[in-house]
């Protein structure tokens, strides 16, 4: 009787880098197996078994796994964030297996939940078959619909000033940012909430920046926090260790949440505030409008 034997491929990107375990061994009929769990000693029949160790990448959204049912793998996805996450399933590698749904296959996973993504089976028991997964993250709901809001500016600082308006050519050309500001602030200036919301997401463990994209682009200290209508305010450039709320923690408007800094690709200290909503399984900012102590902000257009 042949086995299908399988294997899940690290966390879908965007904690911390913490070590993980994938355990391998042979079972009683001499094939090999892979699982997050080690087996009982009895199905190792004295064969060896081995640790796999690897690491979580950097603001891991959800994490793959499978449950072994008979000759088949139920791949599910645990979503690690406090808020809702879109999934994308597919194969890297597949011999004599089949999935049902189909793959590539799509689920939106709510916050600190799990949901079957897919079910994968031999073709053919008498060859048996082998596969690796990878499993992609989105943060945000894609069926969500931003609604019209009043943004209150996202500090106290006396001045306000625009290094970077929407479609700035240097960093805000991309759909995740065509609709960013970024505010010229000083090094640790206090910033609070521009909008109630569920923090969802931070980092704060970077101190450096530079202007090297692929050395820092993915690099900076940053607090989302999700709104009421599934859309998704970004905080960042933070200054190191100047996140000042925790994952899970729901925050009103105007209430202090870190400091700025100048972490990840960046030139000189700023905030770079977006709103942004999940469009299948990708980001795209969104227009909003934005009030302080003399009304509303008019930010510079694209030059």
């Amino acid at each position: 009787m042949a086995a299908l034997c399988g294997a899940a491929l690290l966390l879908a990107t965007v904690g911390d880098l913490s070590a993980a375990r994938l355990y391998r061994w042979k079972d009683k009929q001499g094939y090999t197996q892979y699982g997050d769990q080690p087996p009982p000693p009895d199905q190792l029949a004295g064969n060896a078994l081995d640790v796999v160790r690897f690491r979580n990448p950097p603001s891991a959204l959800v994490r793959l796994r499978l449950e072994k049912q008979g000759l088949r793998y139920e791949a599910w996805a645990d979503n690690l964030m406090h808020g809702p996450v879109e999934v994308q399933l597919g194969f890297r590698r597949q011999r004599d297996v089949r999935s049902a749904p189909a793959l590539p296959a799509r689920a939106v996973v709510p916050a600190r939940s799990s949901v079957l993504v897919a079910n994968i089976s031999v073709t053919d028991p008498l060859r048996g078959g082998d596969f690796e997964l990878t499993l992609d993250g989105m943060p945000g709901d894609p069926g969500s619909r931003p609604q019209d809001y009043d943004y209150r500016l996202p500090f106290d600082y006396g001045r306000v000033r625009v290094d970077q308006g929407p479609g700035g050519r240097f960093s805000h050309s991309d759909a995740q940012n065509l609709h960013a500001v970024d505010f010229a602030v000083p090094e640790g200036t206090r910033i609070v909430a521009a909008r109630e919301g569920l923090v969802m997401q931070v980092e704060s463990d970077f101190d450096k920046a530079g202007l090297n994209r692929e050395k820092y682009g993915g690099r900076a200290n940053f607090i989302r926090i999700l709104h009421s209508d599934g859309s998704m305010a970004l905080y960042a450039h933070l200054k190191a260790e100047g996140v000042q709320v925790r994952v899970g923690q729901y925050v009103r408007k105007g209430q202090y949440i870190g400091l700025s800094g100048n972490t990840g690709f960046s030139t000189a200290p700023h905030l770079h505030f977006v709103v942004q909503a999940n469009r299948g399984m990708r980001l795209e900012s969104v227009p909003f409008r934005m009030f302080g102590p003399l009304g509303q902000l008019q930010f510079p257009s694209a030059r």
